[in-house]
């Protein structure tokens, strides 16, 4: 896609690093384990981290059947999600141009309350293997009661757009560059540690090799 899907998702502030590539929103989105939903209720706007998961051409979000917010939303109110992924600081010559390397996605929309039983339990297993892939197949499923107790919500994602910035300080062609200050970018990266067993596990059962393996796409 070479431009926005729609006039209120074109990046208007810095849009040189704007994407609008199915590929690139759907890499930040799939790296990505928090998100931000943001909605507006009697004029009160809200904005609530929660988990989400990308089938397809929809992100899913999920929780408790009495989640304010997710019954709000899934009563046809406007929504923005939001997810970023900090890639590192950028430390220019002068102060007003320091930044950070990120990668960002923005999607508007209207969710639809998921009710198929099919959806929901697969939009589950999406949820599980998007925060540690091979999890779904080793632990139990939900039950008809865990079932009731959940909410899923579904956002196409028709109305999306990224942003990548990535790369040096933007100030080596401009009079600071003479400056004797250094520059230039501090990398981040997420690592994980070696698995804990729970204190109260009754199995003398190792941690699985996904648990012990556990990488995501950009870590360390």
């Amino acid at each position: 896609m070479s431009g926005p899907p729609s006039e209120r998702t074109k990046v208007r502030r810095v849009p040189e690093v704007a994407e609008y590539d199915r590929e690139a929103i759907d890499a930040v989105l799939d790296e990505a384990i928090v998100c931000h939903l943001g909605f507006v209720q009697d004029g009160q706007p809200y904005v609530i981290p929660t988990l989400h998961a990308r089938v397809g051409d929809e992100l899913y979000v999920h929780g408790s059947s009495a989640s304010r917010a997710l019954k709000i939303a899934a009563g046809g109110l406007p929504l923005c999600v939001t997810v970023t992924l900090l890639d590192g600081l950028v430390l220019a010559r002068s102060v007003f141009e320091h930044s950070v390397e990120y990668r960002s996605v923005v999607v508007l929309g209207t969710a639809r309350l998921v009710e198929d039983p099919e959806e929901k339990m697969k939009a589950l297993e999406a949820f599980t293997e998007q925060l540690i892939p091979g999890r779904w197949a080793d632990a139990r499923k939900p039950n008809d009661q865990e079932m009731k107790a959940t909410w899923v919500l579904a956002l196409p994602l028709e109305e999306a757009s990224a942003k990548i910035s990535l790369g040096p300080p933007d100030d080596s062609d401009s009079p600071d560059a003479d400056l004797p200050v250094w520059a230039g970018n501090i990398p981040i990266k997420t690592v994980t540690r070696p698995p804990v067993s729970d204190p109260a596990l009754k199995h003398d059962l190792p941690a699985p090799d996904y648990a012990v393996r556990y990488k995501r796409p950009g870590w360390d």
